[in-house]
């Protein structure tokens, strides 16, 4: 019945209205009853029910009906925010994830029966909510100008409309504007038909009704209403419907056969004040579309190839100039004038580009006070959690790849970190602990970092740990620092925890968390002192499509080392590398760094031997591992291409990038080639 394109629409604003609710939800058990969270979530549950309605999932409408109605006795003060009250709605919003998982073909069943039941008892607190009543809008009565209307009422519509008269209804001409961009028209249609029904009796829609259903109209449409609501009621309670933009409700008054539209009085500058609201909120939406970012990648590959053709431009131009001669210098100039023309307009493109790519945190942040909350009541803590950094933004991709790990970090800051209360007022903190997300901008890079106030770590503890878990020996355990101590936590297997719980204790985790983050090439950094706090720092590049990289030369080939990974760049002596166990390592200000030929990773010819080598000192974590190369080429912006089904996954590179000239270089995968050598058998050995 409905398309892949109109499901996806509609799955894509369910997870947005189940967002809002969460969030509002929220609002409401840290503040009571406040109306504008009310009014939030009212408009939320609407839009799902009468969408959910629309599209066939009945669990869904009926479920969400409920929640409903029970927003509505609140609303109207019928109905006092409480604890237990709040952990069923949470419930209840769990239960519309399921149904959505459900949808898409997730191997999931709910009963819903159970939650409606709680959701009814409720309900039975309050007086039932009187039909027809709307939420608050805050809009006026909205006006129409002369001559909006036609003569669109028949006999027989004059007809019904005296008879409604003569029973106390009062019949209006109802005009609904759509959102420019709205893209399931009918099922907005839909929504709003369904509305004007709970107030009375629809007996004529410009278009028919069967083009509304269908979709075949623009974006506005009008009915005849027979109600005994307000107009003003009518008008607001329409306006919860999502992506309507305006409506407007006339009254018809019949006499002597004639239609007569009154007008309801005001001032002109309400007049203009509401003229001048609505076109704002027209150019709003229609700034707003819906793409694919499949598409957004295309144009980038499209961008990268307009870079190359203005390089071939000017090397035609550099040929034309050395084969006809100063003849040809106006020639040669202009061509030079259009290649920096068309030069900018791809950097101006791709700037473009990569700015629609990107998205604010809040899409990961936002799901967590959620969490926070359900985890310290399960817990037994008490939490005050701060957000900051909403506004900051990352590439889609990004996004999609640091939820899991932020989520793990703020298990463990929960379950680890924080102490209970009663522990807290004992060793003389306030009783509330405090857990604080951050994201900020730094040079190219954003920076997340989960702070909380609890227990810490102690590096003497990490160390006996480890070594009670084999992971290392006593002697590797006596040489490390604090800071490598605390580093022991992203060991595979590593856990403080005795006992093992639904939280933690498994040693699964960490690891994970920092692999997940590398593969995007991130850094994890951990800080702590014992009784004062923990921090975790998380470093990510801006965006997965563009990187800063260093360029090197092996042979006539080049390659490309992302410069997130790049500690620094070093010249040495052949004399200065020594052999150890097979592996070539170096002295570097006293510590021993492994070594590894970049021709013998690709199995590439190298220039002649030279007095003096060239190595970049390549990082991952703790980890560090040099790489002799021919020449270093210097520092350059580059957009990363996959290296395709065909090639899939090479060892030790992660892409490719095309270069101005067209010459195609690879892109060095640090993570996998630090991983291949075994860095610290190397380190271990030598020391």
């Amino acid at each position: 019945m409905f398309s892949d394109e109109e499901i996806s629409v509609f799955l894509d604003e369910l997870e947005e209205k189940i967002q809002v609710l969460n969030e509002n939800i929220l609002v409401l058990e840290r503040e009571g009853g406040s109306q504008e969270a009310l009014q939030e979530i009212f408009r939320a549950a609407h839009t799902i029910k009468g969408s959910s309605a629309v599209m066939g999932y009945d669990k869904m409408a009926s479920l969400t009906h409920e929640i409903e109605n029970l927003f509505d006795q609140m609303r109207k003060g019928l109905l006092p925010v409480s604890g237990p009250l709040v952990d069923t709605l949470f419930m209840a919003l769990d239960t519309l994830q399921i149904l959505r998982d459900e949808i898409i073909g997730k191997d999931v069943s709910v009963d819903i029966e159970q939650v409606v039941t709680s959701l009814k008892q409720f309900q039975g607190i309050g007086s039932p909510p009187s039909p027809g009543e709307a939420p608050e809008s805050g809009r006026g009565p909205s006006k129409q100008p002369a001559g909006a209307i036609d003569d669109g009422i028949g006999e027989v519509e004059e007809d019904v409309i005296r008879e409604a008269e003569l029973k106390g209804l009062q019949a209006y001409w109802v005009t609904v504007q759509l959102d420019a961009g709205c893209q399931m028209k009918s099922v907005r249609a839909f929504l709003v038909f369904e509305t004007l029904q709970q107030m009375g009796e629809v007996i004529k829609s410009q278009p028919p009704a069967e083009d509304i259903q269908e979709g075949n109209f623009e974006t506005g449409f009008r009915v005849i209403l027979l109600t005994g609501e307000d107009p003003d009621r009518v008008r607001n309670l329409l306006m919860t419907v999502s992506e309507v933009a305006k409506t407007e409700v006339n009254r018809i008054k019949l006499a002597a056969g004639q239609e007569v539209r009154e007008q309801a009085a005001s001032d002109a500058s309400a007049e203009k004040t509401e003229q001048a609201a609505r076109a704002d909120h027209e150019v709003k939406t229609v700034q707003t579309v819906r793409v694919d970012v499949q598409k957004l990648d295309t144009l980038m590959n499209l961008v990268g190839e307009l870079v190359i053709d203005r390089t071939g431009l000017n090397r035609f131009a550099e040929i034309f100039e050395g084969r006809f001669g100063s003849g040809s210098g106006d020639m040669v100039e202009t061509m030079n004038e259009i290649s920096s023309h068309l030069g900018q307009v791809a950097g101006d493109l791709q700037e473009q580009i990569m700015k629609a790519r990107m998205l604010p945190v809040a899409q990961v942040f936002n799901r967590f006070p959620r969490m926070v909350r359900d985890l310290a009541q399960k817990l037994n803590k008490e939490v005050d959690f701060i957000v900051e950094g909403h506004e900051t933004e990352l590439d889609r991709n990004v996004i999609e790849v640091i939820g899991d790990p932020l989520i793990h970090l703020i298990r463990n800051a929960l379950d680890h970190g924080v102490e209970g209360p009663e522990e807290r007022v004992r060793l003389g903190k306030p009783r509330n602990g405090v857990l604080k997300l951050k994201a900020s901008y730094m040079e190219n890079h954003i920076i997340i970092t989960i702070q909380d106030d609890g227990k810490g770590m102690d590096p003497v503890k990490l160390r006996a740990k480890a070594v009670e878990k084999g992971l290392i020996n006593g002697e590797v355990a006596q040489r490390m620092s604090d800071q490598e101590a605390l580093n022991l936590i992203f060991l595979p297997g590593f856990s403080t925890v005795a006992k093992v719980s639904d939280l933690s204790g498994r040693g699964v985790g960490m690891d994970i968390v920092r692999s997940h983050i590398e593969q995007i090439n991130g850094i994890t950094d951990v800080s702590s002192v014992p009784g004062v706090g923990t921090t975790f720092t998380i470093k990510l590049p801006l965006t997965l499509a563009i990187i800063r990289a260093l360029m090197v030369e092996l042979g006539n080939e080049q390659f490309a080392f992302p410069l997130t990974n790049v500690v620094e760049t070093i010249s040495v002596k052949a004399e200065e590398i020594k052999r150890v166990k097979h592996n070539e390592v170096i002295l570097v200000r006293g510590r021993v760094l492994p070594l590894v030929r970049l021709s013998d990773i690709f199995e590439r010819e190298t220039c002649a031997e030279m007095d003096r080598l060239f190595v970049v000192v390549l990082g991952i974590g703790e980890k560090k591992v040099g790489v002799i190369v021919d020449k270093l080429l210097g520092e350059l912006e580059i957009v990363i291409k996959s290296l395709g089904d065909y090639l899939g996954k090479v060892p030790c590179l992660s892409g490719a990038t095309i270069l101005g000239d067209g010459q195609v270089a690879l892109i060095v995968d640090v993570r996998s080639l630090v991983k291949e050598i075994g860095v610290e058998e190397a380190v271990y050995a030598a020391s």
